[in-house]
Formats: C-alpha cells, structure tokens, sequence
C-alpha cells in the first residue's frame, strides 16, 4: 500500500490539490527528504530533487493497455476534472528537460537517465496525456491531441530503446539521437497542451510550480 498522502483517480493520475499551506510545509519536505533516491553524479541536483517530490506524490498507477485503442480506453475510465491531469505533464516536462541535461556530460549516467522516464510523474503519463486528449476532442481539436500523444509515446519508447542499448555500450546509440528524441516528445507535450483551455493551464501551472524545487545547478563527476 503507497504512503503517499495525495490520492490518484480511478485512471491512475495523480490528484494535485491546492498547494501545502505553510504551517505543513516542515512535514512535506521531511517526506520528500525520505523519498529522494541517493545523490548520484552525472546527474543534476535539480533532477535529483525533482525525483523527489515525484516519489512523495507517486502511488501504484494503473496503466492503461498500451495496444487498446484511444476510444476504447476511454469507454473504460471515466475521466476526472482536466485540471487533474495538467500539472502532472508539466511536472514530467520537467524531469524530461532534465533528462536531457544529463546528457550534456561527458560520461552521462545511461541507467539513471532511463529511470527518470519511469519514476514520479512521467510513470502516468500515458494516462495523463490521453486524458488530456480526451478532453481536447470534446471541444474539436481531438485529431491535433490525439497525433501529439501518438507522436510523444513513440518518441519515448524510441529513447527508452537508446538509453537501454547505450546502458549496454552498445556504440550504435548516440547522445545525439537520443536528444533529438527527448526535443520530439517535448514538443509533442507542448502541441498537446495548446489544446487546454487557457485558464485551466494557468491553474495547473501555478499548482506545478507550488511543487518544483528550485535548485538548478547540475554538476558532473
């Protein structure tokens, strides 16, 4: 049983309610404290603490069949609030933009790279995004969200596959390839949320914002 204090839907999404006050705020950082893996070179603090904060939010996801069409997946879930979803695809957005820091070193951390496309938000990503793109089809811009979610998933599987082989010393999976992955589902993420309502993205800014850590330096050993 998870011990994270935020429920998820039934889809598996994370639930971000309004930000922590102030008088919980000693508590929630004691927790991430708890959660955050141990510090490891080559990659950055910033993604180290972002691990964090997406341990403490993480619960069990239930992942939707990644063979099932878009139409059926929906007939089974019953979508919560759309502000439900967007926080957490700005938050993955995050840990993909550090990812590809990661491989600006020169002995970039291949195994530690490919965790951060499992871990914390980017883990539900496949619900949060085709519920996102569920809702963009109610309001006529399905076909638009339904090619960003196609085009991101393939992009990912696609960097999963390089970081696996690069892991191996396999010299075929170049750096380069892999950064062009991570710019094609990052701009795959940025098409899809253009189909969110403005307010509701502002909204689900300001609440991602209340859970990112600000620490921006990476270094290397």
């Amino acid at each position: 049983m998870s011990s994270s204090p935020l429920p998820t839907t039934s889809g598996g999404a994370h639930i971000f309610p309004s930000p922590p006050r102030p008088r919980h705020r000693r508590c929630s950082q004691v927790i991430v404290a708890a959660a955050a893996p141990p510090r490891s070179y080559g990659v950055g603090r910033r993604a180290v603490s972002l691990a964090g904060v997406a341990a403490w939010l993480a619960t069990t996801v239930g992942r939707a069949d990644a063979a099932s069409p878009f139409d059926k997946y929906v007939k089974r879930k019953k979508l919560e609030p759309l502000e439900t979803y967007v926080p957490a695809v700005l938050l993955t957005i995050d840990q993909f933009v550090d990812l590809e820091k990661s491989l600006e070193f020169e002995k970039p951390r291949y195994d530690e790279s490919r965790s951060l496309l499992r871990s914390g938000p980017a883990s539900s990503l496949r619900v949060n995004i085709r519920a996102v793109a569920q809702y963009a089809s109610s309001n006529g811009q399905g076909k638009a969200a339904s090619d960003a979610v196609d085009e991101c998933l393939r992009a990912l599987e696609d960097l999963d596959s390089l970081l696996l082989h690069a892991s191996r010393n396999d010299p075929s999976a170049s750096v380069e390839t892999m950064r062009s992955k991570i710019s094609v589902a990052l701009a795959a993420l940025d098409n899809l949320l253009q189909t969110v309502p403005s307010a509701v993205l502002d909204k689900g800014k300001a609440i991602a914002d209340a859970y990112r850590t600000p620490v921006d330096d990476y270094v290397e050993g």
